[in-house]
């Protein structure tokens, strides 16, 4: 890869210097190189910024390790960084669900995801999320289950995901929701957010306020990325 720097941070952080700093220090020395190699795909693209950033990857992959998940499901997948990394992480014999209407941005990865030997561990469910979690639900076996989910998809279901998700996860299972912050707008007035914005600014703070509110999870949102919130189930 010519450069590691990002030409923007992905992060909130309001420093670049900084943003680069973290990644520069702790995250690119330990990206797998599978990792690099997707990350430098997916740079190209024209919807690059809908990658997971290599910091909050980071911290997926650390708590994926902390748990021992072995069964994970993820909702929108893109090109596949963050699944990819989950692929790395969880045993030989684990398994992924990935759901994401979009197969042609997933098969930009997936030679990648070949070359790292962990295409078996990959169940990729070209669906809306909606539907395709609701037939997941049809099968008793499949409640409870989970060990832990990533959800980075359209901010209006956010709510609905979460429903289903809360069902299909083990008690002590751990979710993370991505763009929980969007790019800092929930904390702006309306009247300073620019149109293109706004729509998910308000899907995240009526989100965020619902999440806060549900006594069956414990949660905590870092700065990571565009916002990660992490949410343990408790019952």
């Amino acid at each position: 890869m010519e450069s590691e720097k990002p030409t923007e941070p992905k992060g909130l952080l309001q420093s670049r210097d900084l943003y680069e700093y973290i990644l520069e220090t702790n995250v690119y020395p330990r990206e797998p190189e599978p990792l690099k190699e997707l990350r430098a795909l997916t740079a190209s693209q024209p919807w690059a910024i809908m990658g997971t950033a290599p910091d909050a990857g980071q911290m997926i992959g650390l708590l994926l390790k902390i748990i021992g998940a072995k069964k994970t499901i993820e909702v929108g997948v893109f090109t596949g960084y963050s699944l990819l990394l989950t692929a790395l992480t969880i045993p030989d014999d684990g398994k992924i669900v990935a759901i994401d209407p979009d197969r042609e941005a997933y098969e930009i990865g997936l030679p990648v995801m070949k070359k790292a030997k962990v295409e078996h561990k990959i169940d990729f469910i070209e669906s809306k999320a909606l539907p395709a979690l609701n037939k997941m639900l049809e099968n008793p076996r499949n409640e409870g289950s989970f060990d832990f989910a990533f959800v980075d998809a359209d901010k209006i279901n956010y709510i609905n995901y979460h429903e289903r998700i809360m069902k299909l996860l083990k008690v002590n299972g751990i979710m993370v929701y991505d763009n929980t912050l969007w790019l800092g707008s929930v904390a702006r007035p309306e009247s300073s957010v620019p149109n293109f914005l706004r729509e998910g600014r308000v899907s995240a703070i009526q989100f965020n306020k619902s999440l806060a509110a549900d006594p069956r999870i414990e949660i905590s949102t870092v700065p990571l990325g565009d916002g990660l919130t992490i949410c343990r189930r408790l019952y």
